[in-house]
């Protein structure tokens, strides 16, 4: 038997969409995919954090930062 989905409505800008469609493409995944696989990390995260707020206070590191270490070789 399979797992029983649900259908999710939700309003984005046009833009977050199209970042959205394009790593969809990349990972070889449907659009839908991606964003089921995002809301499942994303409530895990919620969940750990405790609240939005706490959720949005959290840091992630961007890729094309470099790291503190690079940063203290060059100085």
């Amino acid at each position: 038997m399979g797992v029983w989905k649900a259908n999710v409505t939700m309003r984005i800008r046009p833009a977050l969409r199209d970042e959205l469609a394009e790593f969809a493409i990349r990972e070889q995944r449907s659009l839908g995919n991606i964003g089921a696989v995002l809301l499942e990390w994303s409530l895990e995260q919620l969940k750990a954090a405790g609240s939005i707020e706490s959720l949005l206070k959290t840091k992630i590191r961007s890729r094309n930062a470099p790291s503190p270490r690079r940063a203290r070789r060059g100085s």
